[in-house]
């Protein structure tokens, strides 16, 4: 592994241990010239995701679009850092489970509602209106309705 901050290609791994519910490995490192440390992440390589949009475009699966889409849900909501990224390994994890090359955006829009139904009311509800694409007032007030029945 090459040193980020001289260049220089020896450097010893001085601390290994699980990360991210043991999907990755994290890795303490320390370079052999100016003894600096960095941290680096191991991941095993999937087959590349491929998801079918609405308008039935495939492209390749791109965490940082559920990452996205749930910050803007959970904008100014008292939900953690950590409660979203562990809300997007879930469902990562979830799609990676089905073991498909190919998913429907729906699958994943529908697993991120469940667990944001979970975890806040108020950003469940927001990301419902982006993804569902409330056109009117009465839309809205159908999906609250279900919200507060529950």
């Amino acid at each position: 592994m090459r040193c980020p901050f001289c260049g220089h290609e020896n450097t010893r791994v001085i601390d290994s241990r699980p990360a991210e519910e043991n999907n990755s490995i994290r890795r303490r490192r320390v370079c052999d010239e100016c003894s600096k440390r960095f941290t680096t992440y191991e991941k095993v390589e999937t087959i590349p995701l491929i998801i079918i949009k609405k308008d039935n475009n495939r492209e390749t699966y791109n965490r940082e679009k559920i990452e996205n889409g749930v910050l803007r849900a959970c904008h100014k909501r008292p939900i953690s850092a950590e409660q979203i990224t562990s809300l997007v390994d879930e469902v990562e994890t979830e799609i990676y489970a089905r073991e498909e090359k190919e998913l429907d955006s729906s699958v994943i829009g529908e697993l991120i509602m469940d667990k944001l139904k979970n975890l806040d009311a108020v950003a469940y509800v927001r990301f419902a209106s982006v993804y569902r694409e409330f056109k009117d007032i009465n839309t809205f007030m159908d999906e609250l309705k279900k919200v507060l029945d529950k």
